[in-house]
């Protein structure tokens, strides 16, 4: 018999975008701390019928429909644990703490991962990242460019990666195009990474601009013998070994690719959603689905257990 607790987890959202967080009794494992709400999984019981049932124990709600985020394995000193975390997409009734439990309401912004168990600190890092990852692709000139970019995000983009390659753009007009993605990216309240060259950041002054972290391809990834110093860090993943190596540096989530057969790349081979979401299963973090998926994809994206879909040509027009 496995000795991994399997544990069913709610996070729960208002109609006002606040997540249900509960506090845990003093006396019970990780005791004292918030978290989201949820319970123990029942032999022969599947994620979705442990969740209905816990949720109407400790908190007095009817659970509708929910559907996969991230499921996480932690392993504590005393305790190994493994989260299936469902974000709930209707529910009946008015939650309560059924079982004298404390319970509040938080908008995201106000979840402090100091005050979770560490289990539940990836729940929190996929609540902060919205279903679209844009990374942005071929443009003629730098007109065409931030008109491409202003659309993305007038298309509701909130996370962009400025993806620029030798080639791209003349070296000295790289500093005026970084600091315009940002101003775009600042006004919209877009979360923005750089994927760019070193040689084309020895001559910008990132302590001037607003950026939110660094995204890694898997070629610079397989390189780094440690997190880059930023707020967030993405990388890019096509296997099991690329996965790990992001998970021991600590990235914040991850892109996984190829899942269908693409145009811009012919000769690699598509891994489909299985094989996608059997890799999920060992990964703690967000991962998006890269490679023949448009925001179209995004629900069988997420019943696989992706954060999203990240895309270049779906999104940049």
């Amino acid at each position: 018999m496995s000795d991994i607790v399997h544990v069913a987890v709610a996070v729960i959202i208002n109609e006002t975008d606040e997540v249900c967080i509960t506090l845990r009794h003093e006396d019970s494992h990780q005791g004292g701390l918030w978290e989201f709400p949820g319970g123990k999984i029942e032999p022969n019981e599947s994620v979705e019928q442990a969740l209905v049932r816990e949720i109407k124990e400790e908190l007095g709600l009817e659970i509708k429909t929910s559907r996969p985020l991230i499921t996480i394995n932690h392993d504590y000193a005393d305790k190994k644990v493994c989260l299936h975390v469902n974000r709930v997409l209707d529910y009946h009734g008015q939650a309560h703490g059924a079982e004298g439990q404390q319970l509040k309401w938080l908008s995201v912004d106000q979840l402090a991962p100091g005050d979770f168990p560490a289990a539940n600190q990836s729940i929190i890092k996929a609540l902060q990242l919205p279903d679209r990852y844009l990374i942005t692709g071929k443009f003629s000139d730098e007109d065409e460019f931030l008109a491409k970019l202003a659309a993305a995000l007038d298309d509701s983009i909130r996370l962009v990666q400025l993806r620029l390659k030798p080639g791209h753009l003349a070296p000295e007009k790289i500093p005026a195009l970084i600091r315009q993605t940002s101003s775009l990216c600042t006004q919209a309240g877009a979360k923005l990474l750089f994927n760019i060259p070193a040689e084309y950041l020895v001559s910008v002054d990132l302590s001037s601009i607003a950026f939110d972290g660094f995204h890694a391809d898997s070629k610079t990834l397989n390189t780094l013998s440690q997190r880059p110093d930023a707020r967030l860090f993405s990388a890019s993943c096509h296997n099991e070994t690329e996965l790990l190596k992001a998970i021991k540096l600590g990235a914040d989530f991850a892109v996984l690719s190829p899942v269908q057969k693409t145009a811009s790349h012919p000769d690699m081979d598509a891994m489909g959603w299985q094989k996608f979401s059997e890799l999920l299963e060992m990964c703690p973090m967000p991962v998006y689905a890269l490679g023949g998926v448009s925001a179209d994809d995004i629900p069988v994206a997420c019943s696989h257990g992706a954060q999203g879909v990240a895309a270049i040509s779906a999104f940049w027009r």
